[in-house]
Order: structure tokens, then C-alpha cells, then sequence
């Protein structure tokens, strides 16, 4: 028993910092691709608005399963050569932009509109009106919202086990059909997830902690 503890173990120590890497990139890339694609959602050209709206909701209804396969299989192999691992990226990047997209607008919603006006008022230029007075508040209010994604984005990161990543998901099913002991691959590989949520979600309630005293500062 312990040999298949100290199995399942190593292989997953080895395919966590895929995991690891997989979830902050694609959030990260997310994370900034979702600022202009927030911009034209919130466009106040109806034509544009409409459009963006239209792609978002194609983008979130499509499985991330479907999206890799379709970068991956589809793309990668008829028109530009992509490693799976650039795949993963760019379907769980696209995917993140267009799912935080719609965080950050609900978070600008729930900023009072006197907070834009405020701002005009003390003459700051148009950038720092944004940096300097409204980018914190709604990061604040998009910040539960954005860790909660981050942690689903966590889990979802196991469909790039599909088109070849080595991350967890991967490493449990391999060690799985090398020892036939199922049950206690997944069990650990679960409890693996479990904790690193349980990390992410301890680490955002901090960060919300801070901004909600800073801003009251």
C-alpha cells in the first residue's frame, strides 16, 4: 500500500506544476484579454454591442472540451502547428477573457454612477480616471466573482489531459491503468484539487480583505 501511495504520489508532485502553470497563464491572459472585450460589450454603438454579445454567449456555451478540440485537432493540425500545451492555453485564455469580460462589466455596473462623475470633476485625464478612482472599486467588486472563476478554471484545467498536456488528470489516469487501483488515484488526485482550492480561496478572502480597508482608508 504504501508503494502505491508513493506511486500515485510522484506522479502527481511531477504533473501539479503543469496544473499549476496551465490555470494562472490561461487567467492570466484572461485577465487582460477581457478588459477591451469588456470595452465593445459595453460599447454604446448598439451593432457592436450586439455582436460582442453574441460572440460571448457562443464562446460560454461551447463545452472547453469542444474549444480545445477544435484549436487543437482543428487548427493546429490544418492550419498553424500548435503543441498541446499552447492549445490549452489559448482555448482556456479565450475562454477566461470572455467569461471575466463579463465580470468585469458587472463589477463597473455596480460601481455608483456619482464615482464616475466624481472623477471627471477632479480633472484627472481619462486613464487616470480609471486607474487612479475607478479600476480599484471595481476590482474590488469583480474580485470574489474573479477568484471564484479562478478556482473552476482550476478543475476545468483537466480537460487539457484530453489533447495531450501532462497535467493532473492525465498523471491519475495513467497511474490508474498502470497499478488498476482507480479508486485511490482519483481519491488522492481529488484531494490534491480539494486543497489547492481551498489555497486560492483562502488567498482571494485575504486580498478582498485588504482592498475593502484600503478603500476605506
Amino acid at each position: 500500500m504504501e508503494e502505491l501511495f508513493s506511486t500515485i504520489a510522484i506522479a502527481l508532485v511531477h504533473a501539479l506544476p503543469w496544473t499549476l502553470m496551465l490555470t494562472a497563464t490561461s487567467f492570466a491572459i484572461g485577465s487582460v484579454l477581457a478588459i477591451p472585450i469588456c470595452a465593445v460589450a459595453s460599447s454604446k454603438n448598439s451593432i457592436v454591442r450586439t455582436v460582442s454579445h453574441s460572440i460571448i454567449l457562443v464562446v460560454r456555451s461551447v463545452p472547453p472540451i469542444v474549444w480545445l478540440f477544435i484549436i487543437f485537432f482543428g487548427i493546429g493540425n490544418g492550419l498553424v502547428p500548435l503543441s498541446p500545451v499552447t492549445s490549452a492555453l489559448i482555448g482556456l485564455g479565450l475562454i477566461t477573457a470572455v467569461n471575466l469580460a463579463e465580470i468585469y462589466r458587472g463589477a463597473m455596473k455596480a460601481v455608483p454612477a456619482g464615482q464616475f462623475e466624481a472623477a471627471k470633476v477632479l480633472g484627472l485625464s481619462g486613464i487616470r480616471q480609471y486607474t487612479d478612482v475607478l479600476a480599484p472599486q471595481i476590482f474590488r467588486v469583480a474580485l470574489p466573482s474573479a477568484a471564484t472563476y479562478a478556482i473552476g478554471l482550476l478543475k476545468d484545467t483537466a480537460v487539457a489531459s484530453t489533447i495531450g498536456v501532462p497535467e493532473m488528470a492525465q498523471a491519475a489516469y495513467r497511474v490508474s491503468q498502470q497499478t488498476f487501483r482507480g479508486l485511490e488515484v482519483y481519491l488522492i488526485s481529488g484531494a490534491l484539487y480539494f486543497a489547492i482550492s481551498l489555497v486560492m480561496a483562502y488567498a482571494s478572502r485575504s486580498l478582498d480583505k485588504r482592498m475593502r480597508l484600503r478603500i476605506a482608508r
